[in-house]
């Protein structure tokens, strides 16, 4: 059993990093997660098709990714919400002034409101694209559907996104 996993693990094991680091932006995040789908990977391999290891790497390691950028967006929340202050400093973006915070939070919370009023698969390619910035030819190989269906889902997705956040638009400003 260690003899195959081993030569499908070295042969996938860049791939796994890279796309993790492309997508987390952070290298020991990416260490992380390609540990994480290579432990997976261990655990399911007995279950795996040759043909389908691939397509099932690339799935396990964009859940893995997600997974990872929720976890970071929840610590920096914690962070960010420190009421003594000290730890603030760690957060990327700068504090913005009371103004351009209430707005900006106000968009944000109508764009996730917006994003998780799309049906799916519409949801998951427009994060995929927009927020993940995945390739096309990524989102393909890990949502499994043909390269114009994607297109056409990105096409609507984008457009029901801003027609939501118009009717936001125009009912702030009323």
């Amino acid at each position: 059993m260690l003899r195959p996993f081993e030569k499908i693990a070295d042969r996938h094991r860049d791939r796994i990093f890279t796309f993790a680091c492309y997508h987390l932006g952070n290298r020991d995040d990416a260490e992380d997660v390609t540990q994480e789908v290579l432990v997976r990977l261990w655990k399911n391999l007995d279950e795996l098709e040759d043909a389908r290891i691939l397509p099932w790497i690339i799935h396990v390691t964009r859940n893995a990714c997600i997974d990872a950028l929720r976890r970071r967006r929840s610590y920096r929340a914690v962070v960010s919400q420190d009421p003594e202050g000290d730890t603030t400093r760690y957060v990327a973006s700068p504090t913005p002034g009371p103004g351009a915070a209430a707005e900006s939070s106000d968009l944000k919370a109508q764009l996730e409101k917006a994003i998780q009023g799309l049906a799916e698969p519409y949801r998951s390619i427009v994060i995929l694209r927009e927020i993940q910035d995945l390739r096309y030819e990524e989102i393909v190989e890990s949502m499994g559907l043909p390269l114009n269906t994607v297109k056409v889902y990105l096409h609507r997705g984008r457009r029901k996104l801003r027609e939501e956040l118009r009717a936001f638009a125009s009912h702030e400003s009323k």
